[in-house]
């Protein structure tokens, strides 16, 4: 049975059951967030808080002022800008940090923020004058990843993962956790490394995982690699040497535990996918009297394959490069719906068309997706004020490679019955109507005033993000 077959059916079963009910008025559901069938990353934004273009809903969202403390006005706050917020939240910039990656907050409420292209990591912290940063480390390898668990701070360098005792606002000696990680100083890599940088978790008993990306679009060598790449890897409570724990991960930049302890990955996933199936594709492609398998067709690639939202288990594939996620309800066919949960996959044309080097059929549906080329980078579960609840954070860098280009943004996946629900857009608006960008969030942490902290790498900024009332 098709996927809309199954859907029309669902659709038929929820008919039945309302003719059937008591005849009482259906109760109004509560206010929630956006439809997460309407976010903004959906199309170009307005970075002007102007009307968003046909295709960039904003539901929920309103076009707010950033704003600008004094002496942190250099480009591109040299220009007024506007974000898209919830009603009634506000957005500033808290400090000015060139090149902001990842970020986690310290027990003594400081925020760490990782800078891999200046070696260091700083620490932030709100005072009377404004927010003061400091250099807490510096002269690391591409450091990314920050993790705290307890005081330990956990640093993901691009070629090992090392802990420090926080205490008082410094560091003590570091401990390494697993070294020998590939980057592009490997001697069999020759300097060739797309995804150098590291992304590090801890779960609740003490293990440490750590992501490891693809060294490129398509490399299958990756998955037979010494550590392997294209994986997430798990070093033992108590040490000792990183195992892979998931496969066929690409690039799970975004790396984090759930409530529930599982641990999670946001993945960006490949580009330039040929199209996967023994049929013509839609009409203008010269195709239409022919089979359109191993083509690779633009109007396809824009939304192929999605970007991944996956909850990871000991031995869990998620497929990459032989298997793709396919969002269609129709699959293959140009006008269909994209259903963005529990997405199967299909076999990929260039490197597995016969389906011998990975049965796709086999592996675990896909949680939870986001459009093609999202570029998901920082994530983090947390509880937001209401009406949101706990859910995800993801950083949402938007798309380099993509016709229309995908907007960047910050989206709020909420938890519910343990498992993350459909995409929310919390803070949009960075990206104009002809695809240019004065921002690119990378990763969104809430705060333990409640506010949630945005770090940007094409602003070189912090944001605080803020409930009404904050």
């Amino acid at each position: 049975m098709s996927r809309s077959l199954l859907a029309a059916v669902a659709a038929a079963f929820l008919v039945l059951v309302t003719a059937c009910g008591d005849g009482a008025a259906a109760p109004t559901p509560p206010a929630g967030p956006p439809d997460p069938a309407r976010t903004a990353s959906a199309g170009p934004g307005s970075d002007d808080g102007g009307p968003a273009p046909a295709g960039a809903a904003t539901e929920g969202l309103v076009p707010t002022p950033v704003t600008v403390p004094p002496g942190l006005g250099a480009e591109p706050f040299d220009t007024a800008r506007r974000a898209l917020v919830p009603a009634g939240w506000s957005i500033a910039v808290w400090a000015r940090v060139p090149g902001a990656r990842l970020a986690a907050f310290a027990p003594d409420g400081a925020l760490l923020v990782s800078r891999p292209g200046a070696g260091e990591v700083v620490r932030l912290v709100a005072g009377p004058g404004g927010t003061t940063s400091t250099s807490l480390v510096s002269g690391l390898t591409q450091p990314h990843g920050l993790w705290f668990a307890g005081s330990t701070l956990y640093v993901a360098e691009s070629d090992a993962v090392r802990s420090y005792p926080y205490e008082g606002g410094r560091l003590g000696e570091a401990t390494t956790v697993v070294d020998g990680l590939p980057d592009a100083r490997s001697p069999d890599l020759r300097g060739a490394y797309a995804h150098a940088l590291k992304s590090v978790a801890v779960g609740p008993d003490g293990s440490v995982y750590v992501s490891v990306g693809s060294t490129g679009n398509v490399s299958p060598a990756d998955r037979a690699s010494t550590p392997q790449r294209a994986a997430i890897l798990r070093v033992p409570p108590g040490g000792g040497p990183a195992a892979p724990f998931a496969r066929g991960v690409r690039n799970g930049t975004g790396l984090a535990v759930a409530p529930d302890g599982a641990v999670w990955s946001a993945v960006n996933n490949r580009d330039d996918i040929p199209f996967p199936y023994d049929r013509p594709y839609g009409s203008g492609d010269g195709d239409d009297d022919g089979s359109a398998r191993g083509r690779v067709i633009p109007d396809y690639v824009d939304d192929h394959p999605p970007e991944e939202l996956v909850r990871l288990y000991p031995g869990r594939d998620v497929g990459w490069p032989y298997c793709n996620a396919d969002p269609d309800v129709d699959p293959g066919v140009p006008t269909s719906a994209l259903d963005p949960s529990d997405v199967p996959f299909v076999a990929d044309a260039e490197t597995n068309p016969d389906g011998r080097a990975l049965d796709c059929a086999a592996l675990t549906p896909v949680e939870q997706t986001m459009g093609a080329h999202s570029a998901p980078l920082g994530m983090a579960f947390g509880t937001l004020p209401a009406p949101y609840g706990q859910g995800a954070l993801v950083g949402v860098h938007g798309s380099w490679n993509r016709q229309t280009p995908r907007a960047p943004e910050v989206s709020f996946y909420p938890w519910r019955g343990g498992g993350l629900d459909g995409q929310r857009t919390l803070v949009g608006g960075f990206q104009g109507p002809d695809g240019s960008r004065w921002g690119r969030p990378v990763a969104a942490v809430p705060g333990p005033d409640s506010a949630v902290y945005v770090t940007d790498d094409g602003a070189d900024a912090v944001y605080r993000v803020a409930p009404p009332g904050l």
